[in-house]
C-alpha cells in the first residue's frame, strides 16, 4: 500500500472518529473551560505533547492555563479545571496528578478512549476519543488475523493521538466564536521570543 494510500485510511478513521464525539460532552467542557479560573493540561508521552499543544493555543485565547509539570504550574483549587489526556485512562502519572486534583476539590476533564478507566470513574467530564484497542496478550498475531481481528492503520495510540490533536483545534475554533477572538488577536498573544 502507498503513503498516500495509508494517508487516506486514516483521515477516514480520523472521520469516523469525530462522528462519534458526544456533543452534549463537549458543551459541558467548554462550560467547565469557561467558569475556571485557570486550566491545568496533562499527558504523557506523545498524549503530553497533544496536551501541551492544546495549552498554547488555549494561551493565545486568552485563557490562564498551565502545563502540569512545568517550572511554573502553581497550585491548583476549586475553581480551577484539570484536562487530562490520556488513552488508556490507566496512565499511572496521569491517575495520580487527576487524584490530587480531585484531592484539592478542582473538577476535572478527561479525553481518553476508556471511559470506564480509572481516570475516567474520577472525571466530570470526559470525551471519550475512539483508539486502537488493546489485543488480547493471549493471541499471538497469526491467531489474530485467522479471526479477522487485523492490525491498526497505525501503531500504539497513533489513532487516539491524532483523533485528540484534531479534536483540540476544532475546539480551538468553537472556543474563538465563543471568546469573540480571531487570528489577529491570538497572534499578539503569540511569544516573540522564538
Amino acid at each position: 500500500m502507498a503513503v498516500h494510500e495509508r494517508m487516506i485510511n486514516l483521515a477516514e478513521k480520523l472521520s469516523e472518529n469525530a462522528s462519534l464525539i458526544d456533543e452534549k460532552a463537549v458543551r459541558n467542557l467548554t462550560k467547565r473551560m469557561d467558569r475556571a479560573k485557570s486550566l491545568f493540561l496533562a499527558g504523557a508521552g506523545r498524549s503530553g505533547y497533544v496536551a501541551k499543544a492544546f495549552a498554547m493555543r488555549l494561551m493565545h485565547l486568552g485563557y490562564d492555563v498551565h502545563v502540569v509539570g512545568e517550572a511554573t504550574t502553581p497550585a491548583i483549587t476549586k475553581k480551577d479545571l484539570l484536562i487530562a489526556v490520556s488513552g488508556s485512562g490507566e496512565t499511572h502519572s496521569i491517575v495520580s496528578i487527576a487524584q490530587a486534583a480531585k484531592k484539592m476539590d478542582a473538577h476535572i476533564a478527561a479525553i481518553s478512549s476508556n471511559p470506564r478507566s480509572t481516570l475516567g470513574g474520577m472525571c466530570d467530564t470526559i470525551i471519550v476519543m475512539k483508539g486502537r484497542l488493546a489485543a488480547k496478550r493471549e493471541e499471538d498475531y497469526l491467531a489474530r488475523q485467522l479471526k479477522g481481528a487485523h492490525e491498526p492503520l497505525a501503531p500504539l495510540g497513533t489513532l487516539f493521538e491524532l483523533s485528540a490533536m484534531v479534536f483540540f483545534d476544532s475546539l480551538v475554533e468553537e472556543l474563538m466564536v465563543i471568546r469573540k477572538q480571531n487570528e489577529e488577536s491570538m497572534r499578539a498573544r503569540h511569544t516573540q521570543l522564538e
